[in-house]
């Protein structure tokens, strides 16, 4: 099986949005010649000014990309448009966006001849790449996440790209929707009478022929939102500081409840579970799989994503906790 996206990101690394109060967000002005100029603090400390919002648009991580097509502005050019379509289904890009690498090795080559009005990347990106870029245009440096407000940060880098893309009411609709979105949901596992349910959310991948399983711990995007529903996280311990994420072997899954909910993200990562764990005499022992209780959330959820990402996990985890 090849390696998922899911673990290459592992290794290289609801509430209404305040857009103009999250700390870093500058007023636009206006030049002496009557340009609007529009500009942001990134997550380095440094200023981002563009003579007007960017209608050219590069961005080498998909949780950007995500935003910018949510927000009504098709990127110029995404990394890894194959990779985006199979694991970002919710925001999905048309034929005039073009491939400009990978995610952690962009080619500057395709950036460059794109002549893009700004490039959004993430601090997981290398720094000696990030001066590349510079070269090129302006570049905009989000934190990826942050396990200590995860949501926060969705809005937070959702609120920097409205800004320097001049679509500052998209966002506040976007998170206005979201935040009735979880409400819907938090009602319907409520009249299910599954508040307070345990739920253990994880992907998995295998890998010369070992198996990995990540559990999504608190801080994490998706088990924060989960949490607004109602549930409860099941898994002990703390993830990484910036993705909430953790890893266990199938051994590590006896310690959760036997009654819990196991959520896993996505078919590519379902796979372990229905091949290389079939017959696992400690997977099939577990009283969770036993009763059922394992369900395979909707395909396609970027877990690192923003609101049409949660959107989507909204909906696949009510659908499947209340069918």
């Amino acid at each position: 099986m090849k390696t998922s996206p899911l673990a290459v990101l592992s290794l290289v690394a609801a509430s209404a949005l305040v857009l103009t109060g999250c700390g870093t967000t500058e007023d636009t002005t206006e030049t002496d010649s009557g340009a609007a100029t529009v500009s942001v603090v990134d997550d380095r400390g440094e200023t981002i000014e563009l003579d007007g919002p960017a209608t050219k648009v590069v961005a080498l991580e998909w949780n950007a990309a995500e935003s910018l097509v949510s927000l009504g502005v098709m990127p110029t050019g995404i990394s890894d448009i194959a990779g985006y379509t199979d694991y970002v289904q919710a925001a999905p890009v048309d034929d005039t966006v073009t491939d400009v690498g990978m995610r952690g090795e962009p080619s500057v080559d395709a950036i460059a001849g794109l002549a893009p009005d700004l490039v959004v990347v993430t601090n997981d990106l290398a720094e000696t790449a990030i001066t590349q870029i510079e070269e090129i245009a302006p570049v905009l440096v989000l934190r990826g996440a942050d396990a200590s407000d995860a949501i926060g940060q969705m809005e937070k880098n959702l609120g920097d790209i409205a800004t320097l893309t001049g679509t500052e009411d998209e966002a506040e609709t976007l998170l206005a929707d979201l935040d009735a979105k979880i409400a819907e949901g938090k009602a319907a596992i409520e009249e299910a009478g599954l508040d307070g349910t345990a739920i253990a959310l994880n992907d998995a991948y295998a890998y010369n022929g070992a198996i990995t399983i990540r559990p999504f711990y608190q801080g994490a995007l998706l088990t924060d939102v989960a949490e607004q529903l109602g549930l409860v996280s099941a898994w002990e311990g703390e993830g990484d500081e910036n993705y909430g994420l953790g890893e266990t072997d199938v051994e590590g899954l006896t310690a959760l409840p036997a009654d819990v909910k196991y959520l896993v993200l996505g078919s590519q990562e379902g796979t372990v579970y229905s091949n290389e764990l079939a017959a696992n005499p400690i997977w099939t022992s577990l009283p969770f799989v036993q009763s059922g209780d394992v369900y395979t959330l909707t395909d396609g959820i970027w877990p690192f994503g923003g609101p049409a990402s949660i959107d989507l996990f909204v909906d696949s985890v009510v659908d499947s906790l209340t069918s």
